[in-house]
């Protein structure tokens, strides 16, 4: 076993893990926090896309002990003051989920794609930054609108430090 210490969803976390043990595994059964999904186990559904210091990663191919001493923010950390984020509400008015399952990690990787391209992203930049995450229900189509209108959203937002 192997000491670990991240900051997940900007609290400290210390625990003990075997050498082998991933990300993803660390915050659904070590610390609970259940909304990051496990998919695929092969990278390619993007269901437990988390940011690792800033930068959204799929958390099941990322071990956990090369994250020590990091941050990590979960689809669980990103509501402000107890709402939903300003994406997670445009995904639910726009009925851009079914069944949920992928959600998370659309939303954690569409917050990296506005974080790395910015808020004007037109449907062709979308679907090509989505190309690892996989929805089996929707089509896309709402997923699209309802990133086009969070960013939006956020774009017309005060900074937070202003």
């Amino acid at each position: 076993m192997y000491k670990l210490s991240l900051i997940v969803n900007g609290k400290n976390v210390d625990l003990e893990v075997e050498g082998r043990t991933l990300l993803v595994q660390v915050l659904r059964n070590h610390i609970r926090l259940t909304g990051t999904h496990v998919g695929c186990d092969t990278s390619q559904c993007g269901a437990c896309t988390v940011h690792l210091e800033g930068v959204a990663v799929k958390s099941c191919s990322v071990l956990a002990l090369s994250c020590n001493g990091m941050a990590v923010t979960t689809i669980e950390g990103i509501s402000l003051k107890g709402e939903l984020h300003p994406l997670q509400e445009a995904f639910r008015e726009n009925h851009g989920l079914q069944c949920g399952f992928c959600t998370p990690g659309m939303v954690m990787s569409s917050l990296d794609m506005i974080r790395r391209i910015g808020s004007d992203l037109d449907e062709k930049t979308i679907r090509e930054q989505l190309e690892g995450n996989i929805c089996r229900c929707t089509g896309y189509h709402n997923i699209v609108k309802a990133i086009q209108e969070g960013s939006n959203t956020l774009a017309s937002q005060k900074p937070l430090d202003s």
